[in-house]
């Protein structure tokens, strides 16, 4: 009996994976052209931006259902329309300083439909007191 429980969970398991493969490679796939941007230092109060674009390498639609950040100083906007195959997109991503000091890595997690349904992109900085640089 232990035997054929063994059996039937394997198979179980094989099936599930072979799905999820033909799954991936049919479906969207996100691809960005870079994952972080280090603005090195930047004055405390600063407000720094940058344009992360992407393209969907995959066979269907990319659909974005949500970008988060890791706090309130960093603001992401995304194309709510979904990108066809081949087709590019960008997430725009600012930064404020205000309040911040030392080394700042601010992550935003863009969630989809992709094969993989979490990418992260980041911001890199040094926030110096106002004044220097």
């Amino acid at each position: 009996m232990r035997k054929l429980m063994f059996l039937v969970v394997m198979s179980l398991a094989v099936v599930l994976t072979v799905q999820a493969q033909e799954k991936s490679a049919d479906g969207p796939m996100i691809a960005f052209v870079e994952s972080s941007k280090d603005f090195g230092n930047i004055a405390q109060g600063d407000k720094v931006e940058h344009v992360f674009k992407f393209e969907n390498k995959g066979k269907a639609p990319l659909v974005i259902s949500n970008v988060a950040a890791t706090c309130g100083c960093t603001v992401p906007a995304w194309p709510k329309e979904p990108i066809a195959p081949g087709e590019s997109g960008v997430i725009k991503v600012s930064f404020n300083s205000a309040g911040k000091m030392g080394k700042q890595n601010s992550v935003v997690r863009i969630y989809s439909n992709a094969s993989e349904p979490i990418e992260k992109v980041s911001l890199i900085s040094n926030v110096l007191p106002k004044g220097t640089k």
